[in-house]
């Protein structure tokens, strides 16, 4: 069946696994999660054994492996991380599909979680294919009117060209680009993880593997 949604927004079930009488258990989950991930223990066993005592669903469970960090990740992101004053003057590099996705689902009413890094994350997939959505065009226009604000130099998207549409989503961007004569370049990558990792860059992501 052809994937027909036109909003990045929350799941159905999310209204009745996220409401305000279930943050504290799911707080508890991060914590013990993470003291676990902290011990050493692998993730996947971490979060069964997380996720069968609190008795979350998959969704929720995702939540939480997305929530959750070691202390030695905690630490190491925390001296890393860059404030919005610092960015003026600064080249940046977007991990193209995570910031814009998580954008779209915040713009569209998605759960978003500030995680225990402080980074914000969502809980949108795509699948392999990536779709534009109503949010798409003003998600690139938030990021670049940010980006502008901030004084950032200029701007290196990096896109995972495996995933479909990932052309038509770069031609997309540089035109936004263009017509704001923002100082963008866009690239399409088969593991923008690998560039981002390496660049000398101020790097935009909350993809644990880039942190």
């Amino acid at each position: 069946m052809p994937d027909k949604r036109t909003h990045r927004g929350p799941h159905p079930a999310d209204a009745k696994l996220f409401v305000p009488a279930a943050v504290s258990n799911l707080q508890s989950a991060i914590a013990d999660f993470s003291l676990l991930l902290t011990k050493g223990y692998a993730e996947k066993s971490a979060l069964k054994l997380v996720g069968d005592r609190f008795s979350l669903t998959a969704r929720q469970r995702l939540a939480i492996m997305r929530s959750a960090c070691s202390d030695e990740q905690l630490i190491s992101r925390s001296k890393r991380r860059v404030k919005i004053a610092d960015l003026a003057g600064r080249p940046i590099a977007i991990d193209g599909y995570n910031v814009l996705i998580t954008t779209e689902a915040a713009m569209s009413s998605g759960v978003i979680f500030k995680g225990r890094d402080g980074c914000f994350r969502d809980l949108a997939s795509i699948h392999g294919t990536y779709r534009k959505v109503t949010e798409t065009i003003p998600a690139v226009q938030l990021i670049g009117n940010f980006l502008k604000e901030a004084g950032a130099t200029d701007c290196l998207w990096l896109l995972d060209s495996p995933v479909s549409n990932s052309g038509r989503l770069k031609t997309l961007i540089g035109e936004l680009a263009e017509k704001n004569n923002w100082n963008w370049q866009v690239e399409l990558l088969m593991s923008p993880d690998a560039e981002l990792i390496k660049t000398a860059h101020v790097v935009a992501s909350s993809d644990s593997v880039v942190l």
